[in-house]
């Protein structure tokens, strides 16, 4: 095929023939074919119906994104009409001429042809690339392998980060400070307290993008292909670091600024990420480039998965670590413990006790593991998360595990004394709000034993429990039809010692009222409330009934 370019060639201040970017060939006789295109095209025709002035004709061609227009002579026009060279000269449009012996058939063949060799290779180097991912995963360094091998791939950089968003490998001129931020910001706005009002030189709250649709115009956002479960955020600048907890983030993030790109996937193959990956460049990636992150997300993600195994057995052998320390044996316990890269802390510590679930968010912060006491009662066979902290940080880890927790008095490593200290995590844990057994409002979701201590006796007891028992000892009396108020009387004659006249003042009756009541009582109850014993029962029933 010989094709002869007329106008728009380089060299005259448009793009070139040469550069333009061909989807498809599209044949048209029609004086205003875009209705028919979708962009991209190199259009064919024979000009027909073309006469006079073709400057709206070629303008519309360039509005609708056409790549190039071919013209065949030798049908309707010996040459190329010059009022339509002169257009598309000054548009800046491609244009060629087809000899009358070159088939519109033929250059459509061709085209197909050129356009199925890129798409072959760019499978074939997007599987070379996934071959050589896989290489790298399989050496001894692992995912950060795989972080590097990435990075060399896209032509630009990449970093593996933690769940809580701390860097744990990056290669050369990672812009790691621009993810960390828009991670800690999105994870920021996605709780209740936080503004909705983005700071001043930040971007807006992120806005979701369909994959494949291009950005808005003047806008920072741009598609993100790789994340096809989520949403892309765009940022207009310069961020800073900051640690982030893991929460409700998109699926994938994509993040442009002035020469760089960058694209943010979560790893795990649960609800709850477990790190993340970024890659930036400074040219929009490719389809080809989004497989091969895509491929590397895969790998990584296979590593954390096959991970969880050894930690599951590492959970396994802190609890032994944990029964150990419990039955006094503290050496064996540092010598199961030691292989495991960890070490106790050094006394005075402190227990801390939560919700199982708790856990996950414990182990980056201290000693943590599951225990089960199986000699308690049934509403305390429920696995809990218990950690070990010196006593110094233990409010700072409680309160940086965002979740109910128990914390114990000082105590050391003597059995005794850190069994003590468990029951005391667990029955501060108790009261806790949030946990189910403390109520919903407070001073906040961490409970030291030395608060709950201080509130009596009472405070030491199971909510629900002294209530059911309360309501169940005073239950003849809260049902005693009279219009006497026996339950008040009754406070009033143990909160006065047993004193008739201070009883029958609070209450407003004559002592002899009074005692014809605690009569009434004592017949129902069928109780002596002259024994200390019973006189201590109905007092902690009448303050349960308070709370």
């Amino acid at each position: 095929m010989r094709l002869r370019p007329v106008a728009g060639i380089p060299g005259h201040g448009a793009r070139g023939v040469l550069d333009a970017a061909v989807r498809w060939v599209a044949v048209s006789e029609l004086a205003d074919p875009t209705p028919y295109l979708e962009g991209g095209e190199l259009l064919l025709t024979t000009g027909m119906r073309m006469e006079g002035d073709q400057s709206q004709y070629v303008a519309r061609l360039v509005a609708r994104g056409v790549a190039g227009l071919g013209f065949g002579v030798g049908v309707s026009h010996e040459e190329v009409p010059p009022a339509l060279v002169t257009a598309a000269e000054e548009a800046g449009l491609p244009l060629f001429e087809v000899p009358r012996e070159t088939p519109f058939i033929a250059i459509g063949k061709g085209v197909s042809e050129l356009l199925a060799a890129e798409q072959y290779d760019e499978i074939s180097r997007a599987f070379a690339a996934q071959s050589r991912l896989t290489r790298a995963a399989l050496r001894p360094e692992g995912m950060h392998a795989v972080i590097d091998r990435l990075a060399k791939e896209v032509g630009g950089w990449a970093a593996l980060l933690d769940e809580a968003g701390e860097v744990r490998h990056a290669t050369r001129g990672a812009n790691t400070d621009a993810v960390v931020s828009e991670l800690s910001r999105l994870r920021t706005a996605a709780r209740p307290s936080a503004s909705r009002h983005p700071e001043p030189g930040r971007a807006a709250e992120p806005r979701p993008v369909e994959p494949g649709r291009p950005p808005e115009p003047g806008g920072p956002t741009e598609p993100d292909p790789a994340g096809e479960r989520g949403a892309g955020v765009g940022v207009g600048g310069g961020v800073g670091g900051g640690g982030v907890r893991v929460g409700a983030l998109p699926a994938s993030l994509a993040l442009s600024g002035p020469g760089e790109h960058i694209v943010v996937q979560p790893l795990g193959g649960g609800a709850r990420p477990r790190g993340f990956f970024a890659v930036g460049g400074g040219q929009p990636f490719s389809p080809v480039t989004h497989t091969v992150i895509n491929a590397a997300g895969s790998l990584l993600t296979l590593a954390l998965e096959q991970g969880r195994t050894q930690l599951e057995a590492a959970r396994r052998a802190r609890s032994a670590v944990l029964e150990l320390l419990l039955s006094g044996a503290r050496e064996q316990a540092r010598a199961v413990l030691g292989p495991l890269g960890g070490r106790l802390p050094e006394e005075p510590l402190a227990v801390l006790a939560a919700g199982a679930d708790a856990l996950e968010a414990l182990e980056p912060l201290a000693f943590a593991a599951l225990f089960t006491d199986e000699g308690a009662a049934s509403s305390a066979e429920r696995p809990l998360a218990v950690a070990l902290v010196p006593d110094t940080v233990a409010e700072k880890v409680a309160l940086e595990a965002e979740a109910p927790m128990g914390v114990s008095l000082p105590c050391g490593y003597a059995p005794e004394g850190l069994k003590g200290a468990l029951d005391q995590a667990r029955r501060a844990l108790a009261a806790a709000p949030g946990s189910g057994g403390g109520p919903g409002k407070g001073r906040g979701r961490v409970v030291r034993f030395g608060e709950l201590a201080g509130q009596g006796l009472l405070g030491l007891l199971d909510r629900a429990a002294a209530q059911a028992f309360a309501a169940a000892l005073l239950a003849p009396l809260t049902a005693y039809g009279s219009r006497a108020d026996l339950v008040e009387s009754l406070r009033a004659y143990l909160d006065s010692n047993g004193h008739w006249d201070a009883a029958a003042q609070r209450v407003g009756v004559h002592r002899h009222t009074l005692r014809y009541r605690m009569k009434r009582v004592t017949e129902l109850l069928g109780r002596d409330l002259d024994d200390p014993g019973v006189r201590a029962e109905l007092w902690l029933a009448l303050e349960a009934t308070r709370r």
